[in-house]
């Protein structure tokens, strides 16, 4: 692999590393408010979500 596409690849892996960082974090705010205001149907929701992502 040259080094431009190694360099290529690894702007990838962080970018996609990013992507599910922010994921997680948006998910977990989302989950906070739906606890926070009772809402348990849309915790349900979110948990399935949550673990959909976890891999």
């Amino acid at each position: 692999m040259s080094i431009m596409n190694r360099n290529r690849h690894e702007t990838f892996k962080q970018a996609a590393a990013a992507h599910r960082d922010n994921i997680q974090k948006s998910l977990q705010h989302r989950l906070e408010v739906a606890r926070a205001k009772g809402d348990d149907n849309l915790v349900r929701l979110l948990e399935a979500e949550a673990n959909y992502y976890s891999y």
